[in-house]
Protein backbone atom coordinates (compact mmCIF):
# COMPACT_ATOMS: atom_id res chain seq x y z
CA UNK A 1 0.00 0.00 0.00
CA UNK A 2 1.37 3.18 -0.98
CA UNK A 3 1.09 6.66 0.84
CA UNK A 4 -2.01 8.28 0.69
CA UNK A 5 -4.39 10.59 1.94
CA UNK A 6 -8.18 11.22 1.52
CA UNK A 7 -11.23 12.66 2.45
CA UNK A 8 -15.14 10.86 4.63
CA UNK A 9 -17.73 12.95 2.50
CA UNK A 10 -21.41 11.56 2.20
CA UNK A 11 -22.60 11.06 -1.35
CA UNK A 12 -25.41 13.12 0.27
CA UNK A 13 -23.41 15.84 1.26
CA UNK A 14 -21.79 16.91 -1.88
CA UNK A 15 -25.00 18.60 -4.17
CA UNK A 16 -23.89 20.81 -6.60
CA UNK A 17 -25.73 23.81 -8.02
CA UNK A 18 -27.55 21.82 -10.32
CA UNK A 19 -28.62 18.65 -7.88
CA UNK A 20 -32.23 17.69 -6.49
CA UNK A 21 -31.41 18.69 -2.87
CA UNK A 22 -28.78 15.96 -2.71
CA UNK A 23 -25.67 15.25 -3.77
CA UNK A 24 -25.77 13.06 -6.94
CA UNK A 25 -23.71 10.90 -8.73
CA UNK A 26 -22.94 13.72 -11.63
CA UNK A 27 -21.73 15.33 -8.45
CA UNK A 28 -18.18 13.03 -7.92
CA UNK A 29 -16.22 14.65 -10.53
CA UNK A 30 -16.50 18.59 -9.07
CA UNK A 31 -15.76 17.19 -5.70
CA UNK A 32 -13.15 14.77 -6.97
CA UNK A 33 -11.48 17.80 -8.85
CA UNK A 34 -11.54 20.06 -5.61
CA UNK A 35 -9.80 17.32 -3.51
CA UNK A 36 -7.01 16.55 -6.37
CA UNK A 37 -6.12 20.39 -6.36
CA UNK A 38 -5.99 19.81 -2.86
CA UNK A 39 -3.56 16.58 -3.22
CA UNK A 40 -5.87 13.93 -1.72
CA UNK A 41 -5.92 10.53 -3.70
CA UNK A 42 -9.04 9.26 -2.24
CA UNK A 43 -12.65 9.83 -1.87
CA UNK A 44 -14.18 7.80 0.88
CA UNK A 45 -17.97 7.44 0.34
CA UNK A 46 -20.77 6.04 3.02
CA UNK A 47 -22.97 3.39 1.50
CA UNK A 48 -25.11 4.58 -1.51
CA UNK A 49 -27.46 1.35 -1.72
CA UNK A 50 -31.10 2.23 -2.00
CA UNK A 51 -33.16 2.43 1.33
CA UNK A 52 -36.18 1.64 2.07
CA UNK A 53 -39.03 4.56 1.82
CA UNK A 54 -38.97 7.10 4.64
CA UNK A 55 -35.65 5.56 5.83
CA UNK A 56 -32.30 7.96 6.19
CA UNK A 57 -29.73 5.81 6.95
CA UNK A 58 -27.65 4.34 4.43
CA UNK A 59 -27.40 0.91 7.00
CA UNK A 60 -30.40 -0.42 6.33
CA UNK A 61 -30.84 -0.68 2.89
CA UNK A 62 -33.32 -2.37 0.67
CA UNK A 63 -30.53 -3.81 -1.90
CA UNK A 64 -26.98 -4.79 -0.88
CA UNK A 65 -26.60 -3.98 -4.58
CA UNK A 66 -28.97 -1.58 -6.08
CA UNK A 67 -28.03 1.93 -6.01
CA UNK A 68 -30.45 4.54 -4.83
CA UNK A 69 -32.27 6.57 -7.40
CA UNK A 70 -32.29 9.70 -5.02
CA UNK A 71 -28.63 9.64 -6.08
CA UNK A 72 -29.27 9.81 -10.09
CA UNK A 73 -28.31 13.18 -11.83
CA UNK A 74 -31.58 13.70 -14.17
CA UNK A 75 -29.83 16.60 -15.75
CA UNK A 76 -28.18 15.09 -19.02
CA UNK A 77 -29.97 11.75 -19.15
CA UNK A 78 -31.41 11.76 -22.80
CA UNK A 79 -34.94 10.75 -21.83
CA UNK A 80 -35.51 13.53 -19.38
CA UNK A 81 -34.27 16.12 -21.38
CA UNK A 82 -36.35 14.97 -24.16
CA UNK A 83 -39.16 15.61 -22.52
CA UNK A 84 -38.04 19.38 -21.65
CA UNK A 85 -35.92 18.45 -18.03
CA UNK A 86 -36.99 20.91 -15.63
CA UNK A 87 -39.25 22.87 -17.63
CA UNK A 88 -41.08 19.94 -17.62
CA UNK A 89 -42.71 20.67 -14.27
CA UNK A 90 -45.33 21.83 -13.68
CA UNK A 91 -45.85 25.18 -11.21
CA UNK A 92 -45.90 23.07 -7.80
CA UNK A 93 -43.02 20.73 -8.98
CA UNK A 94 -41.18 23.93 -9.55
CA UNK A 95 -41.65 25.31 -6.25
CA UNK A 96 -41.04 22.19 -4.47
CA UNK A 97 -37.45 21.68 -6.24
CA UNK A 98 -36.66 25.64 -5.30
CA UNK A 99 -37.55 24.55 -2.02
CA UNK A 100 -35.56 21.14 -1.25
CA UNK A 101 -32.56 23.46 -3.24
CA UNK A 102 -32.68 26.08 -0.65
CA UNK A 103 -33.30 23.70 2.34
CA UNK A 104 -30.62 24.00 4.94
CA UNK A 105 -30.53 20.27 5.08
CA UNK A 106 -31.92 17.24 2.92
CA UNK A 107 -35.46 17.02 2.37
CA UNK A 108 -36.16 13.53 1.97
CA UNK A 109 -39.55 13.60 2.31
CA UNK A 110 -39.77 15.80 -1.11
CA UNK A 111 -36.74 15.45 -2.47
CA UNK A 112 -37.47 11.60 -3.25
CA UNK A 113 -41.28 11.38 -4.50
CA UNK A 114 -40.76 14.41 -7.07
CA UNK A 115 -37.47 12.24 -8.59
CA UNK A 116 -39.19 9.45 -8.60
CA UNK A 117 -41.81 10.90 -10.39
CA UNK A 118 -39.57 12.68 -12.92
CA UNK A 119 -37.60 8.98 -13.04
CA UNK A 120 -41.32 7.72 -13.95
CA UNK A 121 -41.73 10.21 -17.23
CA UNK A 122 -38.17 9.93 -17.93
CA UNK A 123 -39.20 5.67 -18.12
CA UNK A 124 -41.86 5.96 -20.11
CA UNK A 125 -40.14 8.33 -22.68
CA UNK A 126 -37.50 5.56 -22.80
CA UNK A 127 -39.88 2.94 -23.02
CA UNK A 128 -41.82 4.19 -26.03
CA UNK A 129 -39.11 6.06 -27.86
CA UNK A 130 -36.02 2.93 -27.52
CA UNK A 131 -37.26 0.10 -25.63
CA UNK A 132 -40.47 -0.33 -28.08
CA UNK A 133 -38.24 0.64 -31.07
CA UNK A 134 -35.61 -1.68 -29.81
CA UNK A 135 -32.95 1.33 -30.35
CA UNK A 136 -28.84 1.14 -29.85
CA UNK A 137 -29.69 2.69 -26.20
CA UNK A 138 -32.45 -0.23 -25.44
CA UNK A 139 -29.45 -2.97 -26.54
CA UNK A 140 -27.30 -0.94 -23.88
CA UNK A 141 -29.87 -1.01 -21.51
CA UNK A 142 -30.75 -4.60 -21.95
CA UNK A 143 -27.50 -5.80 -22.08
CA UNK A 144 -26.54 -4.34 -18.85
CA UNK A 145 -30.24 -6.32 -17.38
CA UNK A 146 -28.44 -9.66 -18.68
CA UNK A 147 -25.38 -9.16 -16.94
CA UNK A 148 -26.41 -7.87 -14.03
CA UNK A 149 -29.39 -10.96 -13.31
CA UNK A 150 -27.78 -12.50 -10.66
CA UNK A 151 -28.77 -9.73 -8.21
CA UNK A 152 -31.04 -7.71 -10.23
CA UNK A 153 -34.03 -10.13 -11.31
CA UNK A 154 -34.43 -10.90 -7.17
CA UNK A 155 -34.36 -6.94 -6.57
CA UNK A 156 -36.43 -5.94 -9.87
CA UNK A 157 -39.42 -7.88 -8.88
CA UNK A 158 -39.07 -7.49 -4.96
CA UNK A 159 -38.88 -3.80 -5.61
CA UNK A 160 -41.95 -3.84 -7.99
CA UNK A 161 -43.98 -6.07 -5.31
CA UNK A 162 -43.04 -3.42 -2.80
CA UNK A 163 -44.54 -0.84 -4.45
CA UNK A 164 -47.71 -2.83 -5.94
CA UNK A 165 -48.35 -3.73 -1.80
CA UNK A 166 -48.36 0.14 -0.67
CA UNK A 167 -44.27 -0.02 0.41
CA UNK A 168 -45.46 -2.82 3.53
CA UNK A 169 -42.16 -4.88 4.30
CA UNK A 170 -42.61 -8.40 2.71
CA UNK A 171 -43.67 -10.40 5.78
CA UNK A 172 -47.14 -8.60 5.40
CA UNK A 173 -47.66 -10.17 2.21
CA UNK A 174 -49.68 -12.35 0.79
CA UNK A 175 -48.26 -16.16 1.60
CA UNK A 176 -47.28 -16.97 -1.80
CA UNK A 177 -45.35 -13.75 -2.17
CA UNK A 178 -44.05 -14.38 1.11
CA UNK A 179 -42.94 -17.38 0.37
CA UNK A 180 -41.58 -17.25 -3.04
CA UNK A 181 -44.17 -19.44 -4.43
CA UNK A 182 -42.96 -20.33 -8.25
CA UNK A 183 -46.45 -20.18 -9.94
CA UNK A 184 -47.34 -16.47 -7.90
CA UNK A 185 -44.18 -15.05 -8.72
CA UNK A 186 -44.31 -15.66 -12.49
CA UNK A 187 -47.76 -14.28 -12.03
CA UNK A 188 -46.73 -11.34 -10.54
CA UNK A 189 -43.71 -10.97 -13.27
CA UNK A 190 -46.47 -10.88 -15.84
CA UNK A 191 -48.66 -8.47 -13.95
CA UNK A 192 -45.38 -6.13 -13.19
CA UNK A 193 -43.47 -6.44 -15.86
CA UNK A 194 -43.70 -2.40 -16.52
CA UNK A 195 -42.78 -2.36 -13.19
CA UNK A 196 -39.96 -4.48 -13.04
CA UNK A 197 -38.59 -2.87 -16.51
CA UNK A 198 -38.88 0.30 -14.92
CA UNK A 199 -36.56 -0.94 -11.63
CA UNK A 200 -33.87 -2.48 -14.39
CA UNK A 201 -34.16 1.04 -16.37
CA UNK A 202 -33.14 3.29 -13.12
CA UNK A 203 -30.63 1.01 -12.00
CA UNK A 204 -29.11 1.22 -15.41
CA UNK A 205 -28.97 4.50 -15.94
CA UNK A 206 -27.69 4.31 -12.12
CA UNK A 207 -24.79 2.28 -13.36
CA UNK A 208 -24.01 4.43 -16.81
CA UNK A 209 -23.75 7.75 -14.38
CA UNK A 210 -21.38 5.72 -11.80
CA UNK A 211 -19.40 4.31 -14.58
CA UNK A 212 -18.66 7.95 -15.63
CA UNK A 213 -18.14 9.17 -12.42
CA UNK A 214 -15.39 6.72 -11.66
CA UNK A 215 -13.51 7.70 -14.90
CA UNK A 216 -14.64 11.43 -14.22
CA UNK A 217 -12.90 11.32 -10.91
CA UNK A 218 -9.55 10.91 -12.39
CA UNK A 219 -6.43 9.75 -10.28
CA UNK A 220 -8.75 10.26 -7.20
CA UNK A 221 -9.79 6.73 -6.36
CA UNK A 222 -13.31 5.57 -4.99
CA UNK A 223 -13.98 4.23 -1.74
CA UNK A 224 -17.76 2.66 -0.96
CA UNK A 225 -18.84 1.21 2.67
CA UNK A 226 -19.93 -2.15 3.01
CA UNK A 227 -22.59 -2.06 5.78
CA UNK A 228 -22.27 -5.34 7.75
CA UNK A 229 -25.93 -6.24 7.37
CA UNK A 230 -29.17 -4.84 5.18
CA UNK A 231 -32.86 -4.50 6.39
CA UNK A 232 -34.63 -7.55 6.82
CA UNK A 233 -37.06 -6.05 4.67
CA UNK A 234 -34.91 -6.20 1.83
CA UNK A 235 -34.99 -7.68 -1.07
CA UNK A 236 -31.69 -9.80 0.13
CA UNK A 237 -33.28 -11.29 2.61
CA UNK A 238 -36.66 -11.65 0.98
CA UNK A 239 -34.73 -14.13 -1.62
CA UNK A 240 -32.51 -15.79 0.80
CA UNK A 241 -34.97 -16.18 4.03
CA UNK A 242 -33.45 -19.77 4.88
CA UNK A 243 -30.07 -17.79 5.50
CA UNK A 244 -30.96 -15.48 8.39
CA UNK A 245 -32.54 -15.03 11.55
CA UNK A 246 -35.69 -12.81 11.46
CA UNK A 247 -36.42 -13.89 15.32
CA UNK A 248 -33.79 -11.77 16.66
CA UNK A 249 -31.79 -8.46 15.68
CA UNK A 250 -28.35 -7.24 15.77
CA UNK A 251 -26.49 -4.68 17.36
CA UNK A 252 -23.78 -3.80 20.03
CA UNK A 253 -22.74 -4.63 23.89
CA UNK A 254 -22.67 -1.55 26.10
CA UNK A 255 -19.76 0.53 25.00
CA UNK A 256 -18.67 4.17 24.80
CA UNK A 257 -21.64 5.34 22.56
CA UNK A 258 -24.22 3.66 24.77
CA UNK A 259 -24.10 2.33 28.51
CA UNK A 260 -27.18 0.03 27.40
CA UNK A 261 -25.84 -1.22 24.03
CA UNK A 262 -27.46 -0.66 20.66
CA UNK A 263 -30.23 -2.81 19.11
CA UNK A 264 -30.11 -2.35 15.09
CA UNK A 265 -33.20 -4.50 14.67
CA UNK A 266 -31.45 -5.85 11.72
CA UNK A 267 -31.48 -9.89 10.87
CA UNK A 268 -28.82 -12.16 12.37
CA UNK A 269 -26.71 -13.76 9.84
CA UNK A 270 -27.18 -17.86 10.10
CA UNK A 271 -23.28 -18.93 9.62
CA UNK A 272 -24.32 -22.09 9.54
CA UNK A 273 -26.25 -21.87 6.43
CA UNK A 274 -23.45 -19.65 5.23
CA UNK A 275 -20.91 -22.00 5.88
CA UNK A 276 -22.75 -24.21 3.88
CA UNK A 277 -23.14 -22.24 0.99
CA UNK A 278 -19.68 -21.35 0.92
CA UNK A 279 -20.85 -17.46 1.72
CA UNK A 280 -22.31 -17.14 -1.53
CA UNK A 281 -24.21 -14.17 -0.60
CA UNK A 282 -21.12 -12.20 0.95
CA UNK A 283 -19.38 -13.40 -2.30
CA UNK A 284 -22.26 -11.75 -4.28
CA UNK A 285 -21.54 -8.37 -2.32
CA UNK A 286 -17.69 -8.38 -2.65
CA UNK A 287 -18.48 -8.89 -6.37
CA UNK A 288 -20.82 -5.84 -6.60
CA UNK A 289 -18.59 -3.73 -4.56
CA UNK A 290 -15.67 -4.50 -7.11
CA UNK A 291 -17.51 -3.41 -9.66
CA UNK A 292 -18.35 -0.14 -8.00
CA UNK A 293 -15.42 1.20 -6.10
CA UNK A 294 -11.80 1.04 -6.20
CA UNK A 295 -11.58 -0.22 -2.50
CA UNK A 296 -14.01 -0.12 0.44
CA UNK A 297 -14.45 -0.36 4.51
CA UNK A 298 -15.93 -3.29 5.58
CA UNK A 299 -18.49 -1.71 8.38
CA UNK A 300 -18.33 -3.25 12.08
CA UNK A 301 -16.02 -5.52 10.90
CA UNK A 302 -15.92 -7.52 14.61
CA UNK A 303 -19.76 -8.66 13.47
CA UNK A 304 -18.04 -10.64 10.66
CA UNK A 305 -15.96 -12.50 13.59
CA UNK A 306 -18.85 -12.65 16.56
CA UNK A 307 -22.32 -11.53 15.67
CA UNK A 308 -23.87 -9.85 19.45
CA UNK A 309 -27.90 -10.64 18.68
CA UNK A 310 -30.87 -10.29 20.72
CA UNK A 311 -33.52 -12.71 20.71
CA UNK A 312 -37.06 -10.84 20.36
CA UNK A 313 -38.41 -13.34 23.40
CA UNK A 314 -36.64 -11.35 25.49
CA UNK A 315 -33.64 -14.21 26.37
CA UNK A 316 -30.13 -13.30 27.33
CA UNK A 317 -28.26 -11.29 24.19
CA UNK A 318 -25.46 -13.70 22.78
CA UNK A 319 -22.85 -13.63 20.28
CA UNK A 320 -22.74 -16.48 17.35
CA UNK A 321 -20.42 -18.15 17.09
CA UNK A 322 -19.91 -18.70 20.45
CA UNK A 323 -15.99 -20.03 21.05
CA UNK A 324 -12.66 -18.12 19.87
CA UNK A 325 -11.40 -20.32 17.55
CA UNK A 326 -14.88 -20.59 15.44
CA UNK A 327 -14.77 -16.91 15.60
CA UNK A 328 -11.61 -16.47 14.43
CA UNK A 329 -11.98 -18.76 11.75
CA UNK A 330 -15.34 -17.55 10.68
CA UNK A 331 -13.71 -13.57 10.06
CA UNK A 332 -10.64 -14.72 8.34
CA UNK A 333 -12.56 -16.43 5.94
CA UNK A 334 -15.36 -13.76 5.70
CA UNK A 335 -12.37 -11.32 4.82
CA UNK A 336 -10.74 -13.90 2.01
CA UNK A 337 -14.17 -13.44 0.34
CA UNK A 338 -14.15 -9.69 0.09
CA UNK A 339 -10.76 -9.67 -0.83
CA UNK A 340 -11.33 -12.16 -3.57
CA UNK A 341 -12.55 -10.13 -6.48
CA UNK A 342 -8.87 -8.47 -5.98
CA UNK A 343 -10.53 -5.16 -4.37
CA UNK A 344 -8.57 -2.93 -1.42
CA UNK A 345 -10.41 -2.91 1.62
CA UNK A 346 -9.98 -1.62 5.27
CA UNK A 347 -11.29 -2.59 8.21
CA UNK A 348 -13.62 -0.37 10.46
CA UNK A 349 -12.16 -2.35 13.99
CA UNK A 350 -13.46 0.30 15.85
CA UNK A 351 -15.73 0.03 19.37
CA UNK A 352 -15.39 -3.23 21.43
CA UNK A 353 -13.46 -5.94 19.65
CA UNK A 354 -11.07 -8.34 21.14
CA UNK A 355 -7.31 -8.31 20.91
CA UNK A 356 -7.41 -11.77 18.81
CA UNK A 357 -9.40 -9.75 16.02
CA UNK A 358 -6.75 -6.85 15.49
CA UNK A 359 -3.92 -10.13 16.12
CA UNK A 360 -5.76 -11.79 13.02
CA UNK A 361 -6.49 -8.56 11.08
CA UNK A 362 -2.55 -7.97 11.32
CA UNK A 363 -1.92 -11.64 10.26
CA UNK A 364 -3.92 -11.26 7.13
CA UNK A 365 -2.06 -7.75 6.06
CA UNK A 366 -5.45 -5.97 6.58
CA UNK A 367 -5.49 -2.69 7.96
CA UNK A 368 -7.12 -1.31 10.68
CA UNK A 369 -8.48 2.41 11.91
CA UNK A 370 -6.68 4.30 14.29
CA UNK A 371 -8.76 7.08 15.73
CA UNK A 372 -6.57 9.48 17.69
CA UNK A 373 -8.34 10.81 20.10
CA UNK A 374 -9.04 6.86 21.33
CA UNK A 375 -5.22 5.90 20.23
CA UNK A 376 -3.96 5.89 24.06
CA UNK A 377 -1.72 3.74 25.98
CA UNK A 378 -4.71 2.49 28.58
CA UNK A 379 -1.99 0.01 30.58
CA UNK A 380 0.44 2.92 30.98
CA UNK A 381 0.47 5.07 33.88
CA UNK A 382 -1.12 8.11 32.90
CA UNK A 383 -2.77 6.42 29.53
CA UNK A 384 -0.96 8.83 27.48
CA UNK A 385 -1.81 9.25 23.29
CA UNK A 386 0.27 7.20 21.04
CA UNK A 387 2.27 9.32 18.77
CA UNK A 388 0.42 8.79 15.42
CA UNK A 389 3.84 8.90 13.74
CA UNK A 390 4.32 5.29 15.02
CA UNK A 391 1.14 3.81 13.87
CA UNK A 392 2.01 0.91 11.90
CA UNK A 393 2.13 1.37 8.07
CA UNK A 394 -0.84 -0.94 7.13
CA UNK A 395 -3.88 1.37 9.07
CA UNK A 396 -5.96 3.96 8.63
CA UNK A 397 -4.85 6.98 10.34
CA UNK A 398 -8.05 9.57 10.90
CA UNK A 399 -9.28 11.60 13.70
CA UNK A 400 -13.05 10.69 13.29
CA UNK A 401 -16.01 8.63 11.59
CA UNK A 402 -19.10 9.57 10.51
CA UNK A 403 -20.32 8.78 13.94
CA UNK A 404 -18.30 10.90 15.95
CA UNK A 405 -18.56 14.22 16.74
CA UNK A 406 -16.16 16.81 14.95
CA UNK A 407 -12.65 17.05 16.76
CA UNK A 408 -13.46 20.37 16.98
CA UNK A 409 -16.32 20.09 19.00
CA UNK A 410 -14.04 16.77 20.93
CA UNK A 411 -11.69 19.95 21.24
CA UNK A 412 -13.54 22.40 23.51
CA UNK A 413 -15.05 19.63 25.86
CA UNK A 414 -11.94 17.14 26.30
CA UNK A 415 -10.78 18.19 29.81
CA UNK A 416 -7.97 20.11 30.76
CA UNK A 417 -5.45 17.02 31.64
CA UNK A 418 -6.40 15.53 28.31
CA UNK A 419 -5.77 18.06 26.68
CA UNK A 420 -2.21 18.56 28.12
CA UNK A 421 -1.81 14.76 27.42
CA UNK A 422 -2.33 15.79 23.70
CA UNK A 423 0.26 18.61 23.89
CA UNK A 424 2.61 16.00 25.26
CA UNK A 425 2.93 14.31 22.15
CA UNK A 426 6.13 14.71 20.70
CA UNK A 427 4.84 15.01 17.29
CA UNK A 428 2.29 17.40 18.39
CA UNK A 429 4.51 19.69 20.33
CA UNK A 430 7.20 20.02 17.36
CA UNK A 431 4.32 21.52 14.84
CA UNK A 432 2.33 23.91 17.74
CA UNK A 433 2.72 27.48 16.74
CA UNK A 434 3.90 30.69 18.49
CA UNK A 435 0.20 30.65 19.07
CA UNK A 436 -0.35 27.14 20.67
CA UNK A 437 -3.19 26.59 18.53
CA UNK A 438 -3.38 22.71 18.84
CA UNK A 439 -6.21 22.25 15.86
CA UNK A 440 -4.15 22.48 12.44
CA UNK A 441 -0.86 20.62 14.78
CA UNK A 442 -3.41 18.16 15.20
CA UNK A 443 -4.56 17.55 11.55
CA UNK A 444 -0.60 18.06 10.33
CA UNK A 445 0.48 15.45 12.77
CA UNK A 446 -1.86 12.79 11.43
CA UNK A 447 -0.53 13.57 8.20
CA UNK A 448 3.07 12.91 9.18
CA UNK A 449 1.69 9.62 11.16
CA UNK A 450 3.03 6.16 9.94
CA UNK A 451 -0.19 4.86 8.46
CA UNK A 452 -0.31 4.84 4.99
CA UNK A 453 -3.53 5.36 4.77
CA UNK A 454 -4.84 8.79 6.18
CA UNK A 455 -8.93 9.38 5.41
CA UNK A 456 -10.15 12.52 7.47
CA UNK A 457 -13.69 13.93 7.76
CA UNK A 458 -14.39 17.09 5.95
CA UNK A 459 -15.63 18.44 9.15
CA UNK A 460 -12.11 18.52 10.15
CA UNK A 461 -10.47 19.62 7.52
CA UNK A 462 -12.32 23.06 8.07
CA UNK A 463 -12.93 23.39 11.89
CA UNK A 464 -16.79 22.71 11.33
CA UNK A 465 -19.18 21.25 13.98
CA UNK A 466 -21.60 19.54 12.07
CA UNK A 467 -22.62 16.25 12.61
CA UNK A 468 -23.38 13.70 10.13
CA UNK A 469 -25.25 10.80 12.73
CA UNK A 470 -25.63 10.63 16.35
CA UNK A 471 -25.22 6.79 17.14
CA UNK A 472 -28.32 5.27 19.10
CA UNK A 473 -30.54 7.78 18.43
CA UNK A 474 -33.19 9.00 15.76
CA UNK A 475 -33.06 12.33 14.69
CA UNK A 476 -34.30 14.42 11.60
CA UNK A 477 -30.89 16.05 11.93
CA UNK A 478 -29.16 12.61 11.07
CA UNK A 479 -27.87 11.37 7.78
CA UNK A 480 -29.11 15.25 6.24
CA UNK A 481 -25.93 17.60 6.41
CA UNK A 482 -24.69 19.37 2.94
CA UNK A 483 -21.68 21.40 2.50
CA UNK A 484 -22.26 24.98 2.54
CA UNK A 485 -21.03 25.00 -0.81
CA UNK A 486 -22.18 23.61 -4.02
CA UNK A 487 -20.09 20.89 -5.19
CA UNK A 488 -19.03 22.84 -8.79
CA UNK A 489 -17.84 25.70 -6.53
CA UNK A 490 -15.25 24.42 -4.40
CA UNK A 491 -12.23 25.35 -6.89
CA UNK A 492 -13.40 28.72 -6.63
CA UNK A 493 -14.77 29.54 -2.92
CA UNK A 494 -12.01 31.20 -1.28
CA UNK A 495 -11.93 28.98 1.93
CA UNK A 496 -12.53 25.77 0.23
CA UNK A 497 -9.30 26.81 -1.58
CA UNK A 498 -7.61 28.08 1.44
CA UNK A 499 -7.14 24.94 2.93
CA UNK A 500 -7.08 22.41 0.10
CA UNK A 501 -3.54 24.80 -0.70
CA UNK A 502 -3.00 23.40 3.36
CA UNK A 503 -3.88 19.71 2.36
CA UNK A 504 -1.91 20.02 -0.81
CA UNK A 505 1.14 21.32 1.34
CA UNK A 506 1.11 18.19 4.37
CA UNK A 507 0.24 16.03 1.35
CA UNK A 508 3.64 16.63 -0.58
CA UNK A 509 5.37 17.18 2.60
CA UNK A 510 4.39 13.85 4.45
CA UNK A 511 4.76 11.84 0.81
CA UNK A 512 0.94 11.34 0.54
Amino acid sequence: MTRRAGVLVPLFSIPSSRSWGIGEIGDIAAASRWLASAGQRLLQLLPINEMPPGETSPYSALSAMAIDPQFITLEGLEDWEAIGGEGSLDAAQRATLEAVRLAPAIDYARLRPLKHGALRRAFARFREHEWDRDTPRAAACRAFVDGQRWWLDDYAIFRALHARHEERPWTEWPEPLRTRNEHALATARRELADDILYRQYVQWVAGEQWTRARREAGRVALFGDLPFMVSGDSADVWARQDEFRLDASIGVPPDAFSDTGQDWGLPVYRWDVFTQRDFDWLRDRARRNADLFDGYRVDHLVGFYRTYFRPHDGSAAAFTPTEEHEQVRLGERVLTVFREPGTEIIAEDLGIVPDFVRESLARLGVPGYKVFRWERRWHDPGQPFKDPVDYPAASVATSGTHDTEPIAIWWESAPEEEKNAVRAIPSVRERLGADGRVYDALVETLFASGSDLLILPVQDLFGWRDRINQPATVSDANWTWRLPWPADRLTTEPQAMAVATQLKEWATRYGR
